[in-house]
């Protein structure tokens, strides 16, 4: 179907606000977003820019929502050029992934696993999806791999377990609950050593962030059970 002129302007003009907006967060945090000062860059009068995006609330959305894709996008394509039978060279590729798409993106990185923006909660109907494809990806990995609990797997309580159990549905393959919070802890462990390098946390301490972060990712690798990478 062709798009009318007025379509045009109007895909046109959302895709000048969403860059202004990344702009804006760069500069001043997710919390100085302002769609007055986004519409004077266009040249708008500030209550034309309702038209496209009725609040900031609704800008954040839309920014989590880019940013969120932007990453899946990304660290999906970094997995997809990786022999899809060596499965610890598939992990270590997610991990280096994230780390290369957080650095280059440090304003979106903070907006998605930052602190949270005050007042604002996130549509779950319009983030979720986006937001899960990387723990997704990970977690195709640990499905195709067939692990099975292990021995050196901690207790789990009762509550817990059916928890995890009840979410299986939602992800691929047939995991264990064990194996479920071996990827869960994979993945918090992975964006805590990414965020800790962001936002300065190592200072004084670790400088060698690529190698550190390899290292860590093999470690992880091993408590979840993945063969090293070829």
């Amino acid at each position: 179907m062709t798009e009318t002129p007025r379509q045009r302007q109007h895909r046109q003009t959302m895709a000048d606000i969403l860059q202004y907006a990344h702009q804006q967060l760069a500069t001043e945090g997710s919390a100085g977003l302002s769609l007055r000062a986004i519409a004077r860059e266009l040249g708008l009068v500030s209550s034309a820019i309702y038209r496209y995006v009725p609040s900031r609330d609704d800008l954040l959305t839309l920014l989590i929502e880019e940013s969120y894709n932007a990453f899946g996008d990304a660290v999906e394509a970094a997995e997809t050029r990786c022999h899809r039978d060596d499965l610890g060279r598939r992990w270590l590729a997610i991990g280096r992934a994230v780390r290369r798409w957080a650095v280059a993106n440090p304003a979106e990185w903070a907006l998605l696993y930052g602190s949270p923006v005050p007042g604002y909660h996130a549509p779950p109907e319009r983030t979720t999806a986006a937001g899960s494809r990387v723990p997704i990806l990970l977690l195709t990995v640990l499905a195709e791999a067939n692990l099975e609990p292990s021995p050196d797997d901690p207790p789990m309580t009762a509550a817990l377990h059916r928890e995890l159990d009840r979410l299986r549905p939602a992800f691929p393959g047939d995991l264990k609950p064990e194996v479920f919070a071996r990827g869960l802890l994979a993945f918090s462990s992975l964006c805590g050593l990414v965020s800790l390098e962001l936002f300065g946390q190592f200072t004084n301490t670790v400088t060698q962030f690529p190698a550190h972060l390899d290292h860590q990712l093999i470690r992880l690798g091993a408590v979840l059970g993945l063969p090293d990478p070829d």
